[in-house]
């Protein structure tokens, strides 16, 4: 029982997109509701539709070659623009 908790609590903490409330009542809550077992929320991993396997090789592909075909791409003109647009946005308003 304890070490379920504890996953609940671990899951809870390191989800990149957290589910749970962020009220702290509402978490306790929801924590109180899991160990009874009055919910099954946020016990275990919910499960992903399944991907095409060729839509993620070519998703993928071309991930891997955007950025530095960008680059390439680019004259050094260009390059400095962003630079600057990117460091005005960064230290602009500080």
């Amino acid at each position: 029982m304890l070490d379920r908790l504890s996953r609940i609590l671990v899951s809870l903490d390191m989800a990149k997109n957290p589910k749970h409330p962020k009220d702290t009542n509402q978490l306790a809550k929801l924590i109180t509701d899991i160990a009874t077992g009055e919910s099954t929320e946020n016990t275990e991993d919910t499960e992903q539709p399944e991907k095409n396997p060729a839509a993620v090789a070519l998703g993928r592909l071309g991930g891997l070659k955007g950025g530095k075909a960008r680059a390439n791409k680019l004259t050094p003109e260009q390059r400095k623009e962003i630079a600057k647009k990117a460091a005005e946005k960064r230290w602009g308003s500080k």
